[in-house]
């Protein structure tokens, strides 16, 4: 909802508990007003009435009151706009005018024919906010940086900064300091969202998990970017983020084009760390991810199972097994197309591999479907080995540096998908893919940075930085349309590619390559932070884990790990014993029992992995679930009981403790027992109302 004063010139955006206000001054300066608890349109009024303070010698009064700062006049701050023409730089604009269509606020100004439009929508009580720059009057503009928006956090002391950081097979880790005076700068230089930042941060000042204002911003795009923290000279903090690392350049824009951001999402909770993260899992749920409501089906994939030596029986093989413990999607990975033996070839040449597959992906696909079981596959578009067709076809696809050395990781360059001729490639190949058998899933993989971002003969080269981002988000919209059944994983070598931008494009996400279970409650606690359940996806594979770390663990802790998120089966199953089939098929049951309350319910983390008992717990109507993992247990001493949050205090609830029922009350006040025993042990406990 959103309340407009008489005058026109304050606005305030309304959710069911939080308010977000900001005025415009007769001098056409926007100033922020508020953002917290609900409040009514006097209240903002009054606050518009304020003054701004006076001047000080080498301070700006603008500095850390602006809505959205741009670059000139008396500002000091990091400008969240910084445009160049033939004549100057930066930005003196004038307002043009307001409007609304439906929840949406727009607010458009003028600087000679540089048209800017700030843009606001209140969904529930996440912000959205976003940036149009439009060349409306100039030979051409080049936007050096334009920021989705710029956030005001209010007048406090002793604020934290909490945010996820990690690399690979080791993403999501949540980390929380004192925020001190000057600039905190996370983001990716890389190309791509990156494994050693999410781009979300949050702030708080006396917060816990269940308790205390927290403020949250999250970033959808899936290119470089910058989320800037800033406690300014006078104590007050501002938050400004946006596609693009450096201000070396995003755009150039000829007259009549524009640019829009993609959207700089804010939050703001009274419910603590665990309030903010159930708000945000909500918005996602009904805002941005497809299909939400749809039961995420249990899947098993290929790789760590065969890696690249495969072929058509051996899939067969391994779908008859999973298709006997209830798995329900078959996905095969890497290794079935073109000379695709190891990873030094065959990446960009999108056909069957003849060998493997003589007659293509169609037999292997309808045995699976004859199975019971949907089909999919893995592919990596916007990745090519030397070693392949379309290279040696169209050496100049590629990223490179003219006179320079072509940098190969993982024996792959990355093809330059700001160039019309490589989309309408790609288009082509993986269109004719999913028409030529019935695939149902595709497995979108990342696996390398940009390092030689060059475009020789383009005269703006800098823009394949941004516009890359934009083919592959309009090539999946493509796709999408063009095959409504099919549904899609982001995944760039594990978590290198999450973000809001690609998760409204994909059904889930690969959280992490590293699939070992000890590691993943970690991984997956600073996941939840701000990402649902319903697009963590999360497999169950060999013990001892060999692609990593050696190490041994069982199969109900294996199996517990993985039903946090989107369960997933990864392992060897032509290797694995009758009595280990036996137990997965009853936990892959255990867990379509559960899915719907894991998947769509309220996430309530009950203790942190932080070396000895952690738990979480989901709630969703008259139902809950709690997973629960001991990963030590010291000197003999007793494991702590779990205090549930989100039930009935005065109701009973019948607890069903993996399989075994035990009647009666659940007491809340005094916790509930886990019988948790030894090292690496792990329950699933089911409540239901009586």
């Amino acid at each position: 909802m959103v309340d407009i004063a008489e005058d026109g010139r304050t606005w305030l955006l309304s959710g069911p508990t939080s308010g977000y206000a900001l005025h415009l001054t007769d001098a056409d300066e926007l100033l922020h007003l508020h953002w917290g608890p609900r409040i009514a349109l006097a209240d903002a009024q009054a606050l518009a009435e304020d003054p701004l303070p006076g001047y000080w010698p080498f301070e700006s009064p603008l500095d850390g009151r602006e809505e959205y700062p741009v670059e000139g006049g008396p500002r000091f701050v990091r400008p969240a706009l910084s445009v160049r023409t033939a004549q100057r730089r930066g930005t003196e604009w004038t307002f043009q005018a307001y409007d609304t269509e439906g929840d949406e606020l727009r607010l458009r100004f003028d600087d000679d024919g540089l048209a800017v439009t700030l843009h606001y929508r209140m969904r529930d009580d996440v912000v959205e906010r976003w940036v149009t720059v439009e060349n409306g009057g100039h030979a051409r503009v080049e936007l050096l940086r334009t920021d989705a928006a710029t956030w005001t956090l209010p007048d406090r002391e002793g604020w934290r900064l909490s945010q996820l950081h990690g690399r690979w097979a080791a993403e999501s880790r949540l980390t929380t300091a004192p925020l001190t005076y000057g600039e905190k700068v996370v983001g990716s230089r890389r190309g791509h969202t990156g494994h050693q930042h999410l781009p979300w941060v949050a702030l708080d000042t006396d917060a816990t998990e269940e308790h205390g204002e927290v403020y949250g911003c999250a970033l959808g795009w899936s290119g470089s970017w910058r989320i800037a923290v800033a406690q300014l000279p006078d104590a007050r903090v501002q938050i400004t983020g946006g596609a693009g690392y450096d201000d070396s350049g995003l755009l150039l824009l000829e007259p009549g084009e524009s640019y829009t951001t993609p959207v700089f999402a804010g939050l703001w909770s009274a419910g603590g760390f665990g309030g903010a993260s159930r708000a945000w899992h909500a918005y996602q749920r009904e805002h941005v991810i497809p299909d939400a409501g749809r039961d995420r089906p249990v899947l098993f994939n290929s790789w760590e199972a065969t890696n690249f030596d495969i072929s058509e029986e051996q899939q067969l093989a391994l779908a008859r097994r999973a298709a006997e413990i209830g798995v329900e999607l078959f996905v095969v990975d890497d290794g079935w197309f073109g000379a695709r033996t190891s990873d030094r070839a065959g990446l960009g040449d999108w056909t069957p591999n003849p060998d493997r597959f003589p007659h293509g992906l169609k037999p292997l696909a309808d045995q699976v479907h004859g199975l019971g079981m949907r089909f999919g596959i893995w592919v990596e578009p916007e990745m090519v080995n030397p070693d392949s067709d379309l290279y040696r076809a169209h050496p100049d696809w590629v990223q490179y540096q003219p006179g320079r050395k072509r940098t190969e990781l993982r024996n792959q360059l990355v093809l330059n998908l700001a160039r019309e001729d490589v989309q309408d490639y790609l288009w082509e190949r993986l269109d004719t893919l999913l028409s030529s058998a019935p695939v149902d899933y595709v497995k979108w993989d990342f696996n390398r940075c940009f390092t030689d971002a060059g475009w020789p003969g383009e005269p703006y080269p800098q823009r394949l930085w941004v516009d890359h981002v934009r083919a592959l988000y309009a090539l999946l919209d493509r796709l999408r349309a063009a095959h409504p059944g099919v549904a899609f994983e982001s995944c760039s070598g594990g978590g290198g590619r999450i973000d809001l931008g690609v998760m409204s494009r994909t059904d889930q996400v690969w959280t992490s390559d590293n699939t070992d279970p000890l590691d993943r409650l970690a991984i997956q606690h600073g996941f939840s932070q701000v990402h649902p359940a319903t697009v963590m996806a999360a497999w169950v594979t060999d013990s001892p884990n060999t692609q990593l770390n050696g190490r041994v663990s069982s199969l109900r802790f294996r199996f517990v790990s993985a039903m946090a998120g989107v369960l997933g089966v990864g392992g060897d199953l032509t290797g694995w014993t009758g009595q280990e089939l036996a137990e997965a098929r009853r936990w892959v049951g255990l867990y379509k029992e559960i899915r719907p309350v894991v998947q769509q319910g309220e996430l309530y983390r009950l203790r942190p992995p932080a070396g000895g008992l952690s738990a979480v717990q989901y709630v969703l109507g008259e139902e809950a679930v709690v997973l629960a993992w001991l990963q030590a247990q010291s000197h003999g001493e007793p494991v702590p009981a779990l205090r549930l949050r989100g039930l009935d205090p005065t109701a009973s609830y019948e607890c069903r403790e993996t399989g075994d029922v035990h009647r009666g009350a659940v007491l809340l006040h005094h916790g509930l027992r886990t019988g948790l025993k030894g090292d690496l042990d792990a329950k699933v406990l089911q409540l239901r109302r009586i």
